[in-house]
C-alpha cells in the first residue's frame, strides 16, 4: 500500500510540475513578441501548418511559454475530416509535433 501511495503522489507531482511550466500568452503578448521580431508571424506558422496537411482549414491556434520556450499550436481539420494537432517552434518556424487528433 505504502508503495502504491507513493507512486500515486510521485505522479501527481509530476502532472503538477508540467501543468506549471505551460503559460498561455494572450493576445497582446503574443502581438509584442512578433512585432519585436522574437516569434515568427502567425501567417508563417499558419502557412507552414497548412503545408504539412494541404486543404486543411485550421480551427484554433494557441501560443504558449513552455520552459522558456515559445510554442505555436495548431488544430485543424483536414478535407476527410480528419483532425490534426500541430505543435511548432514558435521562434524557428519548425514543426516540432505533427499527429492525428483521437
Amino acid at each position: 500500500m505504502k508503495t502504491l501511495t507513493a507512486l500515486f503522489t510521485a505522479s501527481l507531482i509530476a502532472i503538477t510540475a508540467s501543468i506549471a511550466q505551460a503559460r498561455d500568452l494572450g493576445p497582446d503578448e503574443a502581438l509584442r513578441l512578433r512585432d519585436a521580431g522574437t516569434i515568427v508571424s502567425f501567417e508563417k506558422l499558419n502557412a507552414t501548418a497548412l503545408t504539412k496537411h494541404p486543404g486543411s482549414t485550421i480551427t484554433e491556434t494557441e501560443l504558449e511559454e513552455e520552459y522558456g520556450k515559445y510554442i505555436y499550436q495548431v488544430e485543424m481539420r483536414d478535407p476527410q475530416g480528419v483532425e490534426w494537432d500541430l505543435e511548432l517552434d514558435a521562434v524557428s518556424g519548425q514543426v516540432l509535433k505533427d499527429h492525428q487528433d483521437t
